[in-house]
């Protein structure tokens, strides 16, 4: 791999350029509203299905809300697409210690990483990273925010550098001011020295930390001098200086925004052309205190940090080409070329696996040219798989080579065999994988048939695997069939079952009864009017639950289907059973089961089928019965 910090910085700008160009991934990654989570009551995360180009796993980008900026603005500042783009999990926390104005409270209580919201934030990054399950790469975890989440998140990364590895502060006032220099007069402010005093006892972590400032210039509500004093004032923290040359970053001939930079990237300064007190959230951005007139800052901060992160392990390891394999006599030569990037090849490694587990191993060095050639000793008659790893001089290890080889006559043609299949489900899609062998090595094809549809097995280590999506809901199989160069074949077939959930849109779930109005906010800023998916899933030995595919959207608990795919509709009924609900008259209208007419502010309400009144107006509650769904009564079932 290339180590991206020494590129010449032009070519990194096409490459931010092209990134901001290309369109979001649709329906790629998923929102998870209102968590708990970290300390805080709510946190809005996106979690993209990427990883980061560098490291291991994904990115890690806390985003701090401004002074009364709720934190559904961030639903709608193209957040999704800079997570995408650069493996980036996003989480939006709203503060739980507010100050006036619903504001992260900077200037007050003390700067002390077991404080408050400093404390939550904290626990919040390290919570995500520590979860194996998101797969976060702990070195690549990040804070921004805008305004007084600004100033809360650059006091957060002094305080906590070896948590955070870099910061993104978007006109916010300098660290340590006071409530009135945000919206008055510029306050000095000594950066760097309250930044090392904020991190005393971690200062060693501020070597690899990197600091982007940026703000609006026509910011009409904090004082401009702060983002010259912010980025300054980092720089002398991290004891870099200012590159001669700045650059004009383009996301469009209208969206534009300034850059300076320190040395090695440790800090940059961005102005934001033609925007306000906002987040820049680039073209098609929009909601309270976020402007669409610049360029997407989070996809911004993802490409700089990516760049210049110096935490991360780029040692990407030994490459090896021109391998080859032959056997002489009763041994094996391998020769082949080792070349490190970074460095230089210590040794490479050659064992040989046979059948009947007699394993040896050879080491050779590289000359100058990174060739080597080895030959085994005497090996018995058998079928090898050679594996070959170069390590540097690092002890990186490289991708291993491997190549099977013959020692002796082969024996007779004999089928495939397959063993260990195990099938995966989720939701509508099934994953098959198995080991398939061969005792002479000559497997030709392995193929996956699910339904009608076959599907060629990918080699993926040392298993096969294949995936059949768009799957019929109920029971399903999958064969699996192998065939060798003679054309001798092996198959076994395996059956599992498909919940195909059911799709539709939000008032169509709530009216079927697997939604219910108490949690309409949520599902309606995840899908607005457009159709998804609900599976149910069991909330408790004698309940059930519908929800979306990362539970964010989810209705009441209540008595399963009687299937499992009725939709949580009461299943059929005869003249002798009754069902009955009770909930507001308008919830009743939503079911179906009533119906309004009058003053559309005041309604009256109707039983539907029988026209009997309700009492109260929308928010009147009645308990409604019914024998046949259609014709609806007030009053408990007879």
């Amino acid at each position: 791999m290339i180590n991206t910090r020494f590129i010449p910085f032009a070519l990194l700008r096409l490459g931010l350029l092209i990134s901001i160009l290309l369109p979001a991934h649709a329906g790629a990654g998923t929102w998870q509203n209102n968590q708990s989570l970290g300390g805080f009551n709510t946190v809005n995360i996106y979690t993209p299905d990427s990883n980061s180009s560098i490291g291991e796993g994904k990115a890690l980008l806390i985003v701090l809300h401004g002074c009364v900026q709720p934190v559904s603005a961030y639903l709608s500042a193209n957040l999704e697409a800079a997570a995408e783009r650069h493996g980036m999990v996003i989480a939006v926390p709203d503060a739980m210690n507010k100050a006036g104005f619903s504001c992260w409270s900077y200037w007050q209580g003390a700067k002390s990483r077991s404080n408050g919201d400093y404390k939550n934030l904290i626990a919040l990054a390290q919570t995500m990273a520590n979860d194996a399950t998101r797969n976060i790469d702990e070195q690549q975890v990040y804070i921004a925010g805008l305004s007084s989440g600004a100033a809360f998140a650059n006091t957060t990364a002094c305080l906590a550098p070896d948590v955070f590895a870099g910061m993104g502060i978007s006109a916010g006032p300098s660290i340590g001011t006071s409530s009135n220099g945000a919206l008055g007069p510029c306050e000095t402010a000594n950066v760097a020295a309250r930044c090392a005093q904020y991190g005393a006892g971690y200062s060693s972590y501020f070597d690899t930390q990197l600091a982007s400032i940026a703000q609006g210039d026509q910011d009409s509500t904090v004082n401009l001098c702060y983002n010259e004093q912010n980025a300054s004032g980092m720089a002398e923290l991290y004891g870099v200086s200012e590159l001669p040359a700045s650059q004009v970053i383009s996301d469009g001939p209208s969206r534009t925004a300034d850059e300076t930079l320190w040395q090695d990237g440790r800090v940059s300064k961005l102005w934001f052309n033609n925007v306000d007190h906002a987040w820049s959230g680039g073209a098609g951005a929009s909601g309270a205190y976020i402007s669409g007139n610049s360029i997407n800052y989070a996809d911004y901060l993802g490409e700089y940090f990516a760049t210049y992160n110096l935490r991360v392990d780029r040692n990407t390891g030994p490459a090896l080409s021109n391998i080859n394999v032959q056997v002489v006599g009763n041994t094996i030569e391998v020769s082949g070329t080792a070349i490190d990037a970074q460095g230089s090849v210590s040794q490479v490694l050659i064992s040989y696996a046979g059948s009947n587990d007699n394993l040896q191993s050879d080491t050779s060095s590289v000359n100058s040219a990174g060739d080597f050639t080895i030959s085994s000793s005497a090996l018995t008659n058998d079928l090898y798989k050679v594996t070959i790893i170069a390590t540097d001089n690092a002890g990186k290890d490289s991708a291993p080579v491997i190549r099977y080889v013959r020692i002796g006559p082969p024996p007779a043609p004999a089928a495939p065999t397959l063993s260990n299949i195990l099938v995966s489900v989720s939701e509508q899609c099934a994953t098959l994988s198995a080991d398939v062998a061969d005792i002479n090595n000559d497997i030709a094809t392995v193929t996956v048939v699910f339904g009608a549809t076959s599907i060629p097995a990918a080699l993926q280590e040392n298993r096969y695997v294949a995936t059949g999506c768009a799957l019929p809901g109920g029971s399903n199989s999958a064969t699996i069939t192998a065939v060798d160069d003679t054309g001798l074949s092996a198959s076994e077939t395996v059956e599992f079952t498909i919940d195909a959930g059911k799709t539709a849109t939000l008032d169509q779930h709530i009216s079927a009864g697997r939604l219910a109005y108490t949690n309409y906010a949520n599902c309606y800023l995840e899908y607005s009017t457009s159709a998804f998916t609900l599976r149910e899933v069991s909330a408790n030995s004698s309940q059930c639950q519908w929800q979306d595919s990362d539970a964010s959207c989810t209705g009441p608990v209540q008595a399963c289907s009687a299937d499992g795919s009725t939709g949580g509709q009461p299943p059929p009924v005869d003249e002798n059973t009754c069902v009955q609900y009770s909930t507001y008259n308008y919830y009743h209208k939503m079911a179906g089961r009533a119906y309004s007419t009058g003053n559309p502010y005041a309604p009256d309400y109707f039983a539907q089928g029988s026209d009997a009144p309700l009492a109260g107006s929308t928010y009147g509650i009645t308990m409604l019965n019914s024998t046949d769904n259609n014709q609806w009564q007030p009053g408990n079932c007879p």
